[in-house]
């Protein structure tokens, strides 16, 4: 089979770019409208963006799922986390992570090479303490519980409200 290298290229960098938009939609959308996420943002100068890929209903795609969190969980493979302030659309990255299988793929030089991807695997594998270490104005683990907490008990509150309102309305 022959390939037309130029072609090639093109689809590659294209992929790439497609695939980094989807990271950022994501990424976006769970800042922007998860419900879990705008209740946290309320409470708290910064939030974790967490996404890790999961087999989709049908077996076969995948999906990336997004984690509103308060506390910088433990790296693993096949991740990516974010932090964002709050109520901005500044991202910074903590780590991005590809499936351990593929690492070899985004060394320099490569085709996936990703500056991105090479530095979290290199610290993933030499430095982990350091990449799971909270920022210096993280929530202490007591006070994230609180928060969550606090959250939980109002998304339940507006819940029984929603339903009672609507009960009401059907009586």
């Amino acid at each position: 089979m022959k390939l037309n290298r130029l072609e090639t290229h093109d689809r590659l960098i294209h992929f790439m770019k497609d695939q980094s938009a989807k990271i950022w939609e994501g990424a976006d959308e769970c800042l922007r409208r998860n419900p879990d996420s705008l209740r946290l943002q309320e409470k708290c100068h910064y939030i974790y963006i967490f996404a890790h890929p999961r087999t989709a209903d049908d077996g076969v795609s995948k999906r990336l799922l997004w984690q509103p969190r308060l506390v910088k969980p433990s790296a693993e493979p096949n991740s990516y986390l974010f932090r964002a302030q709050s109520h901005t659309d500044i991202l910074e990255i903590c780590w991005l992570l590809p499936p351990r299988e593929l690492w070899g793929q985004y060394d320099m030089g490569k085709v996936c090479e990703s500056n991105w991807a090479a530095w979290s695997i290199e610290q993933f594998k030499n430095n982990k303490k350091e990449l799971e270490k909270p920022f210096i104005d993280d929530l202490t683990d007591e006070q994230a519980v609180n928060i969550f907490k606090e959250s939980l008990r109002e998304a339940i509150a507006s819940k029984r409200a929603i339903s009672e309102a609507s009960s009401s309305v059907s009586d």
